[in-house]
C-alpha cells in the first residue's frame, strides 16, 4: 500500500494538509497541489512532490496532470465556501465556489481516471460535504455545488467499476479549520454549532482509513447518515431543525 502514488489537492491547509503529512508519514510516495507558496515549500521539506496550481484555471489542470506520475488515490479535497444568502452574494463568489468545488474535481476525476483505466485500478476520494445532502439557510450555492459533486460520484462510481477503480465520497459536518472563518466572517455560524465541530485530525484519520477499505461513503459524524436519510423522508422537519445553525439576519 505504502509504495502507491498518492495526489491531493488543497493540500496547504485544513485537513488537506494533515492528510498530506499523515501520507508522508505513513511512507507514500505523496503529490500535492495547492497555491501558498510558503506551506507547498514546507510540504516539500517533508518529502511531498508539490506542484502550484491555480485548479480554477483548466490550463493549469491540464499542466499538473501531464506532470503526476500514475496516480493510484487521488484525494480531491480542495474546497471553498461563502456562507451567505444567495441574493446577497457577488458573482464572483459564485464563481468561485462552483469552479473550484464542482468544475475543477470533475476536470481532474476526468483526467486522471483515464490512466487509472490504463492501469486497472485506482481510487478517487471525493471530499464532499453534508451540505451535499442536506441544505441549510445561507448555503445555498455552495449546498449545491456540493449537491453536484454527489451526483458526479454516484455516476462516476459506475462508470469505473468495470475498471476496478474505487470512487468514494467523504461527508464531514462542520470541521473546526480556517475554512469556516473564510465561509463566515461574522464568526456566527461556528458560534452557534461549536459544540458540533468536527476536528481535523479525526477527518483525516478516517480518510486514511478509507484509502486502505474504500467504501461508498464516509459520513462524519457517523450519527449525520442518519439525518441525511431523515431528510429524504421528512425534509419540512430536518430544515426547522436546521434553521437554528444559520441564525443571522
Amino acid at each position: 500500500m505504502n509504495k502507491k502514488n498518492i495526489f491531493i489537492t488543497g493540500a496547504t491547509s485544513g485537513i488537506g494538509r494533515i492528510i498530506t503529512e499523515k501520507c508522508i508519514k505513513q511512507g507514500f510516495a505523496v503529490y500535492a497541489t495547492g497555491r501558498n507558496e510558503t506551506a507547498l515549500a514546507q510540504l516539500s521539506s517533508l518529502g511531498v512532490h508539490v506542484f502550484k496550481a491555480d485548479i480554477t484555471n483548466v490550463e493549469e489542470i491540464d499542466k499538473l496532470c501531464n506532470q503526476l506520475p500514475s496516480i493510484n488515490i487521488a484525494i480531491l479535497n480542495a474546497g471553498v465556501g461563502v456562507f451567505q444568502n444567495a441574493f446577497d452574494l457577488a458573482d464572483g463568489e459564485i464563481d468561485e465556489m462552483i469552479d473550484v468545488n464542482v468544475k475543477a474535481p470533475i476536470y481532474l476525476a476526468s483526467r486522471l481516471s483515464k490512466n487509472m483505466i490504463e492501469q486497472n485500478f485506482g481510487h478517487i476520494i471525493f471530499i464532499g460535504s453534508q451540505a451535499g445532502k442536506v441544505a441549510t439557510k445561507k448555503a445555498s450555492v455552495y449546498a449545491a455545488s456540493k449537491h453536484a459533486i454527489t451526483g458526479f460520484a454516484n455516476g462516476l462510481r459506475m462508470e469505473l467499476k468495470p475498471y476496478n477503480i474505487k470512487v468514494s465520497v467523504v461527508y464531514p459536518g462542520p470541521i473546526d479549520t480556517p475554512f469556516l472563518q473564510k465561509a463566515d466572517s461574522t464568526d456566527n455560524y461556528r458560534n452557534s454549532i461549536e459544540k458540533f465541530l468536527l476536528k481535523p485530525e479525526k477527518v483525516a484519520d478516517e480518510v486514511i482509513k478509507l484509502m486502505n477499505r474504500p467504501v461508498r461513503e464516509v459520513n462524519l459524524p457517523r450519527v449525520m447518515a442518519i439525518t441525511s436519510k431523515l431528510y429524504a423522508i421528512a425534509p419540512k422537519f430536518v430544515e426547522q431543525i436546521g434553521r437554528g445553525f444559520f441564525n443571522k439576519k
